[in-house]
């Protein structure tokens, strides 16, 4: 593997705009190689659970835009730990057809306990029927832990070690953490 995507969005009101941001990152020593991103006008309502639909197509337009083909994706936002089985991180996998993996910040479905307070430490992610759809990944000692799925084309032990070789002493794996810092700067550019 060569290059690593990490994909966020950011959301303005008024008017409704997203700002679609990718950064490809050089993999293993995860350095930025290219940043691209968009504004969009959001045209999609906001419905809860249905959020690839508003955000996912600014992406993919992202995604056709960067020169660095990634080999590996990391979506801010979920694969299969979601309410549908379905995330942004699975909409965006299938349409590209690369692996995939989301990576959220904060809980949206499924049972769980905390992993332990160490780095590398998981606990499962279950849904219904008790189907694993995730892991709970600590990613720094002591700090709160992230929530790991499969989007696409990878599986789940395989995910969770490529967010952990992703993290790099912050919270969020570097992929996200910089396409996160891009989107809020393109914001606050274009406002």
């Amino acid at each position: 593997m060569r290059f690593v995507a990490g994909a966020d969005i950011a959301l303005s009101k008024n008017p409704p705009r997203a700002f679609a941001g990718v950064v490809v990152l050089s993999f293993p020593d995860l350095k930025i190689v290219e940043e691209c991103g968009m504004v969009s006008k959001l045209t999609f309502p906001y419905i809860p659970g249905l959020l690839a639909f508003r955000e996912a197509p600014a992406l993919l337009k992202v995604f056709d835009r960067i020169r660095h083909e990634p080999d590996l994706l990391m979506i801010d936002g979920q694969g299969m730990a979601h309410p549908r089985g379905c995330g942004i991180a699975c909409h965006i996998g299938l349409w590209l057809d690369k692996p995939t993996i989301g990576c959220a910040k904060s809980h949206l479905f499924g049972k769980y306990r905390q992993p332990p307070l160490n780095r590398g430490s998981w606990t499962p992610l279950t849904g219904n029927h008790d189907q694993r759809i995730g892991a709970v990944v600590r990613t720094k000692d002591k700090t709160n832990p992230i929530f790991v799925s499969v989007g696409h084309k990878i599986d789940l032990p395989s995910a969770i070690q490529y967010v952990l070789a992703c993290s790099q002493g912050y919270r969020i794996p570097e992929p996200t953490r910089q396409a996160d810092h891009f989107v809020a700067r393109l914001k606050r550019e274009k406002i």
